[in-house]
């Protein structure tokens, strides 16, 4: 299983690099987050992937797939991305390469013992504790702001699509 997840990430993930159209490149980047959230499950780290389905592919991806499809077919024409910089790109991937691979250098990859991961644990359930008992306005807040974009986006394409149709 863990080797399906890695290698559906990784092929979505590669195919991001190569996709022209926005909406497919969103579609694939659901994917590659869903598989990451699976390979945290895998992994015994499930608030992790709880997190990165909740935050990332329920939310953020959601929301950017909702502005494509509000904005892609202005001027009648599908959104489409031109890979100009091809150089600057190169650079910038190598040098996060470098960087990552200097960071892993540097890490210990013993095993945790059981002490450690029964701390981790409740270390996990007190934030979570933490957050659902002192922080749930600042989270209805959010989700309240992130609903009145969402509409308004819809307002706007309305009005905008009625105009042009008069």
């Amino acid at each position: 299983m863990f080797y399906f997840f890695e290698g559906a990430a990784a092929l979505s993930a590669a195919s991001l690099i190569f996709i022209r159209q926005v909406f497919y490149g969103a579609l694939l980047l659901i994917v590659c987050l869903l598989s990451l959230a699976a390979i945290y499950i895998l992994a015994f780290a499930e608030f992790v992937a709880v997190t990165q389905i909740l935050v990332y592919a329920g939310g953020i991806v959601v929301v950017i797939l909702f502005g494509v499809m509000l904005t892609a077919k202005i001027g009648e024409k599908p959104l489409v991305v031109q890979h100009g910089n091809l150089f600057g790109g190169i650079l910038a991937a190598a040098s996060l390469l470098a960087v990552l691979l200097y960071g892993l250098a540097g890490h210990d990859f013993t095993p945790a013992t059981a002490a450690t991961t029964m701390a981790t644990q409740n270390a996990v359930q007190e934030t979570g504790f933490v957050m659902m008992r002192d922080f749930v306005l600042p989270f209805e807040l959010a989700g309240m702001l992130l609903l009145m974009a969402l509409v308004g986006a819809a307002v706007i394409a309305a009005r905008t699509k009625n105009n042009r149709a008069s």
